[in-house]
């Protein structure tokens, strides 16, 4: 029970929530990008829990179902086909042993889509996560991004012997409203939070990065995004300690050129930081490509985790309302031998 690579597209790789609690050792935590497509992706198959979805960039590969499978599509719609015929992003669908998924691309609304199968991907867990970490090569499928010829194995396939077609046909009338928080959303404005050394910096500096306009610019990937825009400096020269890196932090080298943190970012990092971008935001900040441009409003803790709470509960009611898709696909998985 397979998913051949046809071909592999720019870059497709495994990713799930990331590998938590071992950056103290010098391990990244690596992820999901988008992670709120990554979660909708699995819920729309019917996942529980966070098997990993297959992270595409740009252009999508094409892939052969060589087993029957439920699957869902999130993030940026990269124009999919199954057998030649164009099918919908947030939907679960069926496909069957022999068939075709492409991607005719280009992406449209995002740069990064997920595909999820029902009972995931059958991935090693390394560190307790099943995310690839390229730069040092593990992880997901062999450590790496999909080559051509690649067959990626299934968890559990659908039963060959049930009715596929009748299937397709009752998933097809499960209603699925998605909330508009979990809606895939370009942000012109990024939310940010002060950052730990935010009073350090010059007024000046201060007022250019909530008023001016930055440029994501070509150096830039799943470690980091740098922006092209107005110097950024410190009142005055400092040293400082390295600290832990998170997700969304925006870093000041010494250069002025600020710099956001990225799924595959560093374990620490000693350069000032400015800001820090919302958690509800990264995914908006993780579909921008380079070139795209960015302004940034600050925000307090208090409106951040509000509107954390607010993506959460929508997700939970997400969940719930999704519970008879899961009641169809239960009883027509199989565990491989």
């Amino acid at each position: 029970m397979t998913v051949t690579v046809i071909k592999p597209g720019m870059l497709s790789s495994f990713q799930d929530g990331g590998r938590y609690g071992f950056q103290h050792q010098g391990i990244p935590a690596a992820g999901a990008m988008d992670e709120r497509a990554h979660r909708l992706a699995n819920a729309l198959a019917g996942n529980t829990g966070d098997p990993a979805t297959l992270e595409m960039t740009l252009t999508g590969p094409t892939l052969r179902f060589d087993a029957p499978a439920c699957f869902a599509l999130a993030g940026a719609d990269m124009k999919a086909t199954l057998n030649g015929q164009d099918v919908p992003v947030h939907r679960p669908l069926v496909a069957r042993a022999g068939d075709t998924l492409a991607f005719a691309g280009p992406a449209a609304g995002g740069v990064r889509a997920y595909l999820a199968v029902h009972g995931g991907f059958d991935l090693p867990s390394v560190m307790g996560s099943e995310s690839t970490y390229l730069r040092s090569g593990f992880g997901g499928f062999e450590g790496r991004a999909l080559r051509r010829g690649d067959q990626i194995p299934l968890r559990a396939a659908l039963s060959e012997d049930r009715d596929l077609l009748a299937l397709h046909r009752a998933l097809w009338e499960v209603r699925i409203y998605l909330p508009g928080v979990l809606a895939n959303k370009r942000r012109a404005v990024i939310r940010v939070l002060p950052g730990m050394h935010w009073d350090a910096f010059s007024s000046a500096t201060r007022g250019a990065f909530t008023q001016a306009e930055f440029r994501i610019s070509p150096q830039s990937d799943r470690m980091g995004y740098r922006l092209q825009g107005p110097a950024l400096a410190l009142e005055r020269p400092r040293q400082m300690l390295s600290e832990a890196a998170s997700f969304g932090t925006v870093q000041v080298p010494s250069g002025g050129e600020a710099i956001i943190l990225m799924a595959d970012r560093q374990t620490t990092g000693g350069y000032p930081k400015i800001a820090q971008i919302a958690t509800v935001d990264l995914p908006a900040l993780a579909q921008s490509a380079p070139g795209d441009t960015l302004r940034f409003a600050l925000i307090d803790l208090d409106e951040a985790q509000r509107l954390d709470g607010e993506r959460e509960h929508a997700f939970a009611q997400l969940t719930e309302a999704l519970a008879p898709l899961r009641a169809l696909l239960s009883p027509l998985t199989k565990e491989p031998r």
